[in-house]
This record gives C-alpha cells, sequence and structure tokens, in this order.
C-alpha cells in the first residue's frame, strides 16, 4: 500500500527540509498542491529537492514543470477536466463521488477518492461516504490498488483504508497539524508521525 502526503497549500521556510526527510524515511509519492501559487515558487521549492526524489513528485498546476523536472506525472483535481492537449505522461485524478470513480479510473495512473472522514486541514469538507458504501464499493472491484483514500486518513484510520483495498492513503492535515509553519523550525514530531503512519500500514 502507497503512503502519499500532499502538500501544504502556502510554501513555507522549512519545507523542501522535511519533505527531502520525508522521502528519506520513505515516502512513495508527494503531491504538490499549491492552488493559486507563481510557478516560480514551485521552480524554486522543486529545485531544492534532490534530483532522486523527483520521479515520485505528482504537480496540480504548471504542468510543463512534468516535463522540465522529470516528474512523475500531473493531477487533475475533478473527474471532469481534460489532460492538456497533447499531453501522452502520467497523470492521476480526483473523484468525489461513487458514481463517477469508475470512469475516473479509465487511463488514470490512480484515482484520489476525496472526503473519505471529515478533513483536517479543511474543516469545511465533510465526509460524503458511510463505511457500508465504501465496503460495498470494494466488494464490486471499485476500491482497487489504483484508487487512493484522501480526507481526514490519519493513523488510527489508515489500517481500515487497506483493509477495504484502497491501493494508497494520503496524508494532508495529520501530518502538517504537528508543525507550526510560523513559530517552528524543529520538525521532529512531523518525521516521528511519518514513521507511525507507515507502521499502522504494516
Amino acid at each position: 500500500m502507497k503512503l502519499a502526503i500532499m502538500t501544504k497549500p502556502t510554501f513555507f521556510v522549512e519545507e523542501n527540509k522535511i519533505l527531502e526527510a520525508l522521502f528519506e524515511e520513505g515516502l512513495d509519492d508527494l503531491h504538490i498542491y499549491k492552488p493559486g501559487s507563481s510557478p516560480v515558487y514551485v521552480e524554486r521549492l522543486l529545485s531544492l529537492l534532490p534530483e532522486n526524489t523527483l520521479r515520485r513528485i505528482t504537480v496540480h498546476d504548471h504542468y510543463y514543470l512534468k516535463e522540465e523536472f522529470g516528474l512523475a506525472g500531473i493531477h487533475l483535481d475533478s473527474h471532469t477536466l481534460m489532460r492538456p492537449s497533447g499531453y501522452k505522461g502520467n497523470f492521476s485524478r480526483s473523484c468525489t463521488d461513487l458514481d463517477f470513480l469508475k470512469e475516473a479510473k479509465k487511463k488514470a495512473r490512480y484515482v484520489l477518492l476525496h472526503n473519505i472522514f471529515d478533513s483536517l486541514s479543511e474543516p469545511e469538507h465533510k465526509s460524503t461516504f458511510s463505511l457500508s458504501e465504501l465496503q460495498m464499493a470494494s466488494h464490486h472491484g471499485l476500491i482497487d490498488k489504483h484508487v487512493y483514500a484522501m480526507g481526514g486518513i490519519t493513523s488510527e484510520n489508515a489500517r481500515m483504508m487497506r483493509d477495504l483495498g484502497f491501493g494508497g492513503i494520503v496524508i494532508c492535515g495529520d501530518l502538517w497539524n504537528r508543525f507550526d509553519i510560523h513559530n517552528e523550525t524543529d520538525f521532529h514530531s512531523v518525521i516521528s508521525h511519518f514513521e507511525k503512519l507507515r507502521s499502522a500500514l504494516g
């Protein structure tokens, strides 16, 4: 089972150091999610990361960076978004509705199924699935190794996601809420929690 991290939507001073440390601890996939950001800041972040980590990074915007830095792929933030004209590389996409999941999986490297639980980073995003709905989707093969669970995923419920057959989990708030980007420089608690998450997945 893959363990993916979604960045905070804002940049901060220690970010590249934390991300490099997470990769050293076995991070599988990193999603760079910086909505509304200038591409120059994303370029700077990528340039600060070790070259051998770039092939595990997916960008949600500024898709030209995929080729420029040799990244894993691009991400489409909706099940209806189309790939850029002429784009032939790897892509993933988001989906928030089981009715569209089968279609969303077509050709995508994997799909992020959002709002599994109440979001820890965006409180306005509430859970939209019951456990019985997820179990039924798993039973019918909708949830498989090409679907990652996202939204309120923690070390406490990660194993449940594995048991449901998800191919991965995406962590955001459960990790970043442990670090005050304005007042802290010691990010040991973030790395320790990441290790806890890996252990939870067995």
